[in-house]
């Protein structure tokens, strides 16, 4: 759930995404990258540049997501609330 939605707020390269996501390993992000790719959420896209440059988005697919991001959001949002009241 990071992922994509670090890659809908336009962090759609591999070092951006690392920055955005300091505990995850390299490896992990490689992992779950190339199974949203897979899964057709997001697309990898690759540019004939020297250097190579490649930039991920969320597909029409993956897009269809974002409500229940919002509502898992809107759920963390109100349970940390809880927490600081309790």
């Amino acid at each position: 759930m990071l992922i994509i939605y670090a890659i809908s707020k336009k962090c759609n390269r591999f070092s951006m995404l690392q920055r955005a996501i300091p505990h995850i390993s390299k490896q992990m992000l490689v992992n779950q990258l190339r199974e949203l790719e897979d899964d057709k959420i997001i697309s990898r896209v690759i540019f004939a540049e020297i250097p190579p440059r490649v930039e991920y988005q969320i597909t029409e697919y993956g897009k269809s997501l974002a409500p229940v991001i919002d509502v898992v959001q809107q759920w963390g949002q109100k349970d940390l609330e809880t927490q600081r009241i309790s």
